[in-house]
């Protein structure tokens, strides 16, 4: 089965004095990028969740946020006086340079330094947050289980979107070829007139040199191998979705080939209804290619 890289989950929950609320989302990305937004006073979660969810997601742009609160008002809140004196020092240096450019600075107030990280520390009588961690971890499970499940279910449409798009592709690849045998009168008489132009122009031109220019004149209008290629890329693509997995950049690249044959089957119709083949064929690849960005 594929996965979409697209994928939502929430919750929230409490334990003791403490309440929380998830949010876990992802987008589509090129590989796997994580990105955890968790309290750092909470030992060991950050570590967890991260395994957690590389075991469930192989690509994608993955953001978890975790708020948690505390409930009581027993702590005590001081000033960390390093990290103020820091910050007053920056704070400074700043001002300064700003004035001799000339630049005019609105007056800092101490709630707005107070909100800068690492300014007030916060203490409380219970200092363990092991029991916490474990809570949080256990609600994780099921809050990372449902994102798996919705990206499974995204994932289940695409297959079914490109299954039916990749019949298209192989339907409008018959008609190519039907076009194609049909045309071959057609490619035959001028091949003919076009070889009969050479050979009233041979004087004096290595024999070896019009060989190559009949024979590229043949290429030019042979089609077969074209087709032959779209239609092994239709029961490749079938085959990489079936296998599951992440399986979206190997699609991509097939993705890639397939319009690089509907190109080169355009450029040599030579007939408007195989160009129309062709050009539709293009279309519906670049419809494809869309859903394929999607798979993990």
């Amino acid at each position: 089965m594929i996965k979409s890289m697209t994928g939502f989950a929430s919750a929230t929950g409490a334990h003791d004095v403490y309440s929380w609320s998830w949010e876990l989302r992802s987008v589509n990305s090129k590989g796997l990028d994580l990105r955890l937004r968790v309290p750092d006073w909470i030992d060991g979660l950050e570590v967890d969740l991260r395994k957690s969810l590389a075991a469930v997601a192989a690509r994608g742009n993955v953001t978890l946020s975790l708020r948690v609160m505390r409930e009581d008002s027993t702590g005590q809140v001081s000033v960390n006086a390093d990290m103020l004196a820091s910050i007053l020092t920056a704070m400074a240096e700043i001002e300064e340079q700003a004035m001799d450019r000339g630049v005019s600075l609105a007056p800092s107030k101490a709630s707005d330094i107070a909100a800068m990280r690492g300014v007030l520390d916060q203490t409380t009588a219970d200092q363990d947050t092991k029991p916490l961690a474990a809570a949080l971890i256990a609600q994780s499970a099921t809050v990372i289980q449902s994102f798996d499940e919705m990206r499974q279910s995204e994932g289940a449409a695409l297959d079914a979107v490109m299954h039916a798009q990749l019949s298209e592709i192989e339907t409008l690849t018959a008609e190519a070829a039907t076009i194609a045998l049909a045309r071959l009168p057609e490619v035959t008489a001028n091949l003919r007139r076009n070889i009969a132009n050479v050979m009233d122009n041979v004087d004096g031109v290595d024999e070896q040199r019009i060989a190559q220019e009949l024979a590229l004149l043949a290429v030019k209008s042979d089609v077969t191998e074209e087709i032959d290629r779209l239609g092994a890329h239709v029961t490749a693509a079938r085959d990489l979705l079936a296998a599951g997995g992440s399986v979206g950049r190997k699609l991509d690249f097939l993705m890639q080939e397939f319009n690089r044959e509907a190109n080169t089957l355009c450029s040599k119709a030579q007939n408007t209804d195989l160009t129309r083949v062709g050009l539709a064929l293009k279309a519906l690849i670049d419809q494809m290619r869309e859903q394929v960005q999607n798979v993990e």
